[in-house]
């Protein structure tokens, strides 16, 4: 017997549609829908929809490397209070002998799905997880930046607006990173550079594919376009709350590996792949605004409030408490190379790339400042709560501590950016010792695979045991 029917038909939904739907949902939330309602909105719209077949839940590890998993669309509409997973298979996360968390979703995040990059009758939704009890899981950075964010806007009715500038390499070939040699390095797709790249070269015609999947997804695209180095590509977007931010910068670089993947190449976000050439920031820009104010809009062009200036002052002080936050793998300290207008130095300015905080120029809807010294691969969730919380709450420089030389630098390798942050009585008050503890273990792990000395020849070790590079086979030889 045959039948003309199609025996699958899940949904699909056009680009321009998913934008709509996107944004829709984007501006539930920042309308101040409550949490209970919006559940309420989906748990309907899943009941209704016969085309969707799973849920996609996504969290991120402690390190900040992208998890996920489906639940079948029933199955989630039944169960959604009791999802559990096994915590100690999550590196860095539970012990085996008290393994097991609950994945809370935040139906705030929801997002429609293009199916030509996901898959057909898929939608996804971000979780905080949570310990056995029922409390916040301490480890989990979501949870924790948004308790936080969410304390700012109950208690002093301030909003944070964060946008980030993420760079990342295209190169040929998949699992490239997997596969890396040190003697041969990695194979570009392009040697076009800033700006410039021909109309249906590799790394623009992925650039195209990239914003059209980002714009789909609601993201609110501004500009994109190759950048300094060959075979590079930054694309930006508009600013949005922090939680939001951290959830799109993992959204944004998984539809980059899956898109390129797709065309048999391999989108990198390790901060300094290729010697000789500039690395890949993660510039996070950053105001806060009360009923629509900027804060940090100081009266005239170029000029920041004393909010703001209090904010990078704090930041400032503490920066090499930060660093192993901010740059969080041996390979982000290649990068920290004023040669390739990278951020190491702990000082502020309008015009010099090489500082770790720089301040563009702003108006009043735009005036913000730029952290600089921000790698790819870190988890954008503990740099979002540290730079806030830092900012807002971290210590002030004494009149003794005025007296020092005003140039400093930030650590120049991981191991140096470890001392600093395990002595560090703010990370370990903001973040938690066990948290603190956990997150030094992860990176000492991977440190001691490779020299202290990084040399001018990026080392297989930095790449293969690389937190956000998938190489689950070589775990067990740690």
């Amino acid at each position: 017997m045959t039948t003309s029917t199609p025996l699958k038909q899940f949904l699909t939904i056009p680009y321009d549609q998913l934008e709509t739907l996107n944004l829709e949902a984007k501006q539930r939330v920042q309308n101040g829908m409550k949490d209970p309602d919006l559940k309420e909105y989906y748990v309907e719209y899943l009941k209704g929809e016969n085309g969707i077949k799973a849920v996609t839940l996504c969290f991120a590890d402690i390190e900040g490397r992208f998890h996920m998993l489906d639940y079948d669309k029933k199955y989630i509409l039944k169960n959604n209070q009791n999802l559990t997973f096994d915590g100690s298979s999550i590196r860095g996360f539970s012990n085996v002998d008290d393994s097991d968390l609950r994945l809370e979703p935040d139906w705030g995040s929801f997002r429609w799905l293009p199916a030509d990059i996901f898959g057909a009758g898929k939608v996804i939704m971000f979780a905080n997880i949570k310990d056995q009890d029922g409390s916040p899981y301490h480890s989990d950075q979501r949870s924790i930046l948004k308790a936080y964010v969410g304390q700012l806007k109950d208690k002093k009715n301030i909003s944070t607006n964060v946008a980030v500038e993420c760079e990342g390499f295209l190169l040929d070939g998949i699992s490239a990173e997997q596969e890396f040699v040190s003697q041969t390095g990695f194979r570009l797709v392009s040697t076009g550079g800033y700006y410039n790249s021909l109309p249906k070269d590799r790394l623009k015609l992925f650039i195209d594919e990239f914003a059209e999947a980002q714009r789909a997804m609601g993201f609110e695209n501004e500009k994109d376009h190759p950048e300094v180095a060959p075979s590079q590509f930054e694309l930006n977007y508009r600013y949005c709350d922090a939680v939001t931010a951290a959830d799109q910068l993992l959204l944004y670089k998984l539809l980059a590996r899956q898109i390129a993947a797709s065309s048999g190449m391999t989108a990198s976000f390790l901060p300094k792949p290729i010697m000789g050439i500039n690395g890949s920031g993660m510039h996070c820009n950053i105001s806060l605004s009360q009923e629509g104010k900027n804060l940090f809009y100081g009266g005239e062009k170029g000029v920041l409030s004393p909010l703001a200036e209090d904010l990078i002052a704090r930041i400032l002080y503490s920066a090499n408490d930060l660093c192993l936050v901010l740059n969080s793998s041996v390979n982000a300290y290649r990068r920290l190379d004023p040669n390739f207008e990278a951020p190491n130095q702990i000082k502020v300015s309008v015009t010099d790339r090489t500082s770790m905080i720089r301040i563009p120029l702003g108006n009043e809807d735009s005036s913000r400042i730029e952290v600089r010294s921000v790698g790819p691969d870190a988890n954008p969730y503990m740099v979002f709560y540290t730079l806030l919380r830092t900012g807002l709450e971290g210590p002030h420089e004494t009149p003794d501590d005025a007296k020092r030389p005003r140039t400093r630098f930030l650590p120049a390798n991981i191991q140096d950016a470890m001392k600093h942050f395990k002595g560090s009585e703010i990370m370990n008050r903001f973040l938690g010792e066990s948290t603190c503890g956990k997150y030094v273990a992860r990176k000492r792990i991977s440190a001691n695979r490779c020299p202290k000395e990084l040399g001018t020849q990026v080392k297989s070790g930095e790449i293969l045991f690389h937190h956000e590079v998938t190489n689950q086979s070589i775990w067990s030889r740690y």
